[in-house]
């Protein structure tokens, strides 16, 4: 049954309660139905900041969403109109990603692949029933209904879907995210609902063996893999698995859409039907181990643009970059990684208008290892054939510009800390060409890579003045002393006003393991902080702050603390931190930070002493 859009206002059916997330210009918080006291999540979309076609992709996502009624797919309640706010109200999922459940099971078989590929194949042939195409398949938008164990997996995130009728096969845009995305949309042919299986086998290899059957530091020679086909099961992670499981992966992933399985008949598989009898039950830890990798090199992607936006006018569009093929798409600022040129209009003579080409790149030869941006200098010509310039009409996002030297890369966990260690001891430049023709951006690294961020249509002058930008660095040293005042002191109340809720970090105590949330660290206030010490007191030396737009910063320091034990003997410790900021509401809160140089009982610092 559709779901009727309300005429009243939000405010007089809900509450809002708490954020949950936040896209490029929607924010996702909780919600409580004011009639029955149910709880809901609220995507509440700022349509100032809409174009028309952006526009007309909402109203196409809240028509799509109306008449989708399944139990594995995230359902629309209500929609509601307001002057400046679209609020669209979906079930509330509070199971976090079906793939970050996987690893934190304590037993895990190729049956579990099964039962999980067969509730996204019962979502994707409903979809499909209804003439939907999801054209975003990926484990990000695989969620769980609970944290109950056996909650039922929901599929999510419509923003990217279409409508087909029957087995119409067009071209409807080149949509989707790289890994994931099928042959015929890399080939720019006609597409249609297989593309939806083609991903789907892509999620079934990873659920079996923990990573893509596609990969490559280079994206061209990822899409020749993908347009070929080529993929395989090498030993010895594949000798365990069934012939059957390999038998409807090989069906799902056919180059040839008119050859490849349908949702329905896939669902009839025996290994999906007859699962009892046919799929392995040995636990696959291998695949759960690798699994953990995975996760962190998407939660790194995912990190990077969340807490790296430039600035609020540009994070409400999208940027188009130009491939080495001469082909573009157009990178949404709502994800790491997903694509999407609907857009762009072909001409009369099928090719496609390539005005609005926003960032180029010199392609890279088969033979050249990836490399990282290079420019030239703020004094020298136009950059070389190495560089990346990016031009753009407003601010560009600057996540955008730092992702590209993570891009496709296989990445350990240590391999990330030092990323994102490095990603963090970058800072932006305002600069000017000769003739204060040219505005850009210089981001300079220590070791003298550079990226070139230019505003062709926005004079010099009208850049941040450096009086501006030494006030905004002053206020991000403050923000950080009250955070360390609050850890010496031990006020995990204050702690937590100046924290996000989900705060992420790399810290000893963590052993070497990316942490989220404020669990961790309320252990450390209840039962170490403000407890062993006398006395404490905190020196900053040399802090470094590094302004990414008006609404993000990071600043790197070390952090001198001395400290008296129970026993009055002084001592003094030593460590280096990096802490990126994030401006909500007008309010600072510190979204990750990476801290160094302690031991494994240095709690936020100073060891405890009993």
């Amino acid at each position: 049954m559709a779901v009727p859009i309300a005429c009243t206002r939000f405010s007089d059916n809900y509450d809002l309660k708490e954020e949950l997330g936040k896209g490029a210009f929607s924010v996702v918080r909780r919600c409580v139905q004011k009639s029955s006291g149910l709880e809901f999540a609220a995507k509440i979309i700022n349509t100032k900041k809409l174009s028309a076609r952006d526009f007309q992709k909402l109203e196409r996502e809240a028509r799509i969403c109306r008449k989708l009624q399944h139990a594995n797919i995230v359902r629309l309640h209500d929609s509601i109109q307001e002057e400046n706010f679209h609020y669209l109200v979906f079930d509330l999922v509070t199971g976090g990603e079906l793939f970050e459940d996987i690893v934190a099971r304590e037993f895990y078989s190729e049956a579990d692949a099964s039962h999980c590929i067969q509730q996204i194949l019962e979502s994707v042939n409903h979809c499909h029933q209804n003439g939907v195409v999801h054209r975003d398949l990926k484990p990000e938008n695989l969620l769980l209904a609970s944290k109950a164990k056996g909650a039922a997996v929901k599929l999510a995130d419509f923003g990217l879907a279409i409508e087909v009728s029957g087995e119409q096969q067009a071209w409807f845009g080149f949509a989707g995210t790289p890994g994931y995305l099928s042959p015929e949309v890399l080939k720019k042919e006609p597409y249609g609902k297989p593309v939806d299986i083609w991903a789907c086998g892509v999620i079934l290899y990873i659920l079996l063996v923990g990573y893509p059957p596609f990969w490559d530091e280079d994206q061209h020679r990822l899409y020749a893999q993908i347009k070929a086909g080529a993929y395989d099961y090498p030993s010895p992670e594949w000798d365990t698995v069934t012939p059957e499981a390999k038998n409807l992966i090989n069906q799902m992933l056919t180059v040839n859409p008119g050859k490849r399985i349908t949702a329905a008949d896939a669902l009839k598989h025996p290994w999906i039907c007859q699962r009892e009898r046919v799929a392995s039950v040995v636990h696959r830890q291998e695949t759960v181990d690798c699994l953990k990798k995975f996760n962190a090199r998407r939660k790194l992607k995912g990190a990077i643009l969340t807490t790296m936006l430039a600035t609020r006018n540009f994070s409400s569009r999208s940027i188009i970059v130009k491939k080495g093929d001469g082909s573009q798409v157009k990178e949404s600022t709502d994800s790491s990684t997903t694509l999407e040129d609907d857009d762009i209009k072909e001409d009369k003579k099928g090719g496609v208008d390539r005005s609005s080409t926003v960032i180029a790149k010199e392609p890279e030869g088969p033979g050249t290892p990836p490399q990282s941006p290079r420019g030239a200098g703020p004094n020298s010509g136009s950059p070389p054939s190495s560089s990346v310039a990016v031009a753009t009409k407003g601010p560009l996002n600057l996540g955008q510009a730092l992702l590209q030297s993570v891009q496709g890369r296989d990445l350990t966990q240590r391999d990330i800390e030092k990323w994102v260690e490095s990603a963090i001891n970058r800072q932006m430049l305002p600069c000017r060409s000769a003739d204060d023709s040219v505005a850009y951006h210089r981001l300079q690294s220590n070791d003298g890579e550079e990226i070139r961020i230019v505003c062709p249509d926005k004079p010099f002058s009208q850049l941040s003045t450096n009086s501006q930008m030494s006030a905004r660095r002053q206020e991000i040293i403050k923000m950080t002393e009250q955070l360390i005042e609050a850890i010496n002191t031990g006020d995990f109340e204050a702690y937590t006003k100046i924290c996000d809720p989900h705060l992420t970090a790399f810290e000893p105590e963590a052993m070497g393991n990316l942490v989220e949330g404020m669990d961790f660290h309320k252990f450390y206030f209840d039962n170490v902080l403000g407890k062993n010490c006398k006395a404490v007191n905190t020196t900053i030396l040399n802090p470094h702050v590094h302004l990414l737009g008006e609404d993000a910063a990071c600043i790197a320091y070390v952090r001198l603390t001395q400290y008296m034990d129970k026993h009055g003997q002084a001592h003094t410790h030593q460590s280096e931190e990096s802490r990126v900021w994030h401006k909500r509401d007008s309010k600072w809160q510190n979204v990750h930070f990476h801290r160094s140089g302690g031991n494994g009982g240095a709690a936020f610092g100073f060891s405890s002493h009993k």
